[in-house]
């Protein structure tokens, strides 16, 4: 494994200096989902949820953690997003939501922990609005499905590779 880039040489955390870097167009596409007992995602798809439109919730909450990615993650750099896109999907084989985020920049950095971020704060207010219907709901696994753009060009799990954990 090579040398993390977020530690200097005495292993001390940093902020990578990445001005020397070019800026590219920059993209990264994450999953995650919100298992749910079908009362509760039916309680979504009919719109009956006490707490209101968890969809538009969850998306909006999305959109604006990855906006604000750089100050919940120590080390991010705080970044001009030029695109966030959270899209929420009900599915009945597995019972859940699905929640996919896209995040676009042309920067000198990747978007990676930007769409993460994204999806894994519209599934927490996924639970949250649901929460008071099924305290059982499992979240995850949330993981990166692509990146594009940068010196190390397009990344994407290897064919029929699992998430890590499953």
């Amino acid at each position: 494994m090579s040398r993390l880039s977020h530690l200097d040489e005495t292993g001390a955390a940093r902020m990578v200096d990445v001005s020397e870097k070019a800026v590219t167009s920059r993209t990264a596409r994450a999953e995650g989902f919100v298992a749910m007992a079908a009362e509760t995602l039916a309680l979504v798809t009919t719109g009956e949820a006490k707490k209101g439109d968890v969809l538009a919730t969850a998306r909006i909450a999305g959109i604006m953690a990855a906006k604000r990615t750089h100050e919940l993650i120590p080390l991010c750099h705080p970044l001009l997003l030029t695109k966030v896109t959270v899209d929420l999907v009900p599915t009945l084989s597995p019972t859940g939501i699905a929640v996919t985020a896209e995040v676009k920049v042309s920067g000198q950095t990747g978007v990676e922990m930007e769409a993460l971020t994204a999806v894994s704060v519209a599934c927490l207010t996924i639970y949250d609005m649901l929460k008071a219907a099924d305290k059982a709901m499992v979240i995850g696994p949330i993981h990166l499905l692509e990146k594009t753009g940068g010196r190390s060009g397009t990344w994407r799990p290897a064919e029929n590779q699992p998430p890590a954990g499953t």
